[in-house]
């Protein structure tokens, strides 16, 4: 098995098929996909990275990751930070009824409920047990959904300060808000992270964030198949209380 597999994942643009690798390398597998689920029925490496076209996956970058992953040989995922105009930026936390918050840019080694939207680093065998993103989700929730979903088959995502990713320039205009974390507190992303808390934690959760959200309230009459998918990730869940306490703020 190859060592690393990345799948780059983006909308369909004029420009899609102009995308190539930063470099080439036999033991190292790339995808550029608009599909976020084609390229994981073909996972050829024990490590997946899945990321924006805007984040450099360079040999500095692998060389460390595989250094992080020698490191914490028991942690299934991990949350790389990413640098932008001279700050860091990394993954997530649950925040009560607020939802979730970004981690500080000073945050030490930690757990966290989600990656960074830009990138995250996932086993092929905690891929193989979580299963296929949801893609009824928006592209910018998607890791934080499958994170989630991955705690309930027992994985853990890991925040390592030392592994970072630069992030470039990019003619996607959300990567700014992707970046610092504005897209979390746009009135737009209420619906997708309800949906998130419906499908992932208990109802005190949901019922915490409802309140705060009053406009998600109409949300609880329409749930057939948000109850399906919740039933279907949480069947068999190895999520605990203090794994939630230690992804929280």
């Amino acid at each position: 098995m190859r060592q690393f597999d990345v799948f780059v994942f983006e909308e369909e643009h004029p420009n899609f098929n102009q995308w190539k690798p930063v470099f080439e390398d036999d033991a190292l597998g790339w995808q550029h996909s608009s599909d976020w689920n084609a390229p994981l029925q073909g996972i050829d490496a024990e490590w997946v990275i899945f990321t924006h076209p805007s984040v450099t996956i360079d040999r500095d970058f692998l060389n460390n990751l595989a250094e992080v992953i020698e490191g914490f040989p028991m942690v299934d995922a991990f949350a790389p930070r990413v640098k932008f105009d001279g700050h860091f930026y990394g993954g997530h936390l649950l925040n009560g009824a607020k939802g979730f918050a970004s981690i500080s840019e000073n945050e030490k080694m930690r757990f966290v409920a989600a990656p960074h939207p830009l990138i995250g680093v996932f086993s092929s065998r905690i891929i193989q047990r979580t299963g296929l993103f949801d893609l009824s989700i928006p592209a910018e929730f998607r890791l934080l959904d499958y994170t989630l979903r991955m705690a309930h088959a027992g994985g853990k995502m890991f925040s390592v300060p030392y592994l970072v990713a630069q992030v470039k320039n990019s003619l996607d205009d959300k990567v700014p808000s992707l970046i610092n974390g504005d897209y979390l507190q746009a009135a737009a992303s209420i619906h997708p992270e309800w949906q998130i808390i419906y499908k992932n934690l208990n109802v005190a959760s949901l019922l915490g964030f409802s309140l705060r959200h009053p406009g998600t309230i109409p949300l609880w009459f329409n749930t057939k198949e948000l109850k399906f998918k919740r039933d279907k990730a949480t069947a068999l869940s190895k999520l605990s209380a203090d794994y939630l306490k230690e992804i929280s703020l």
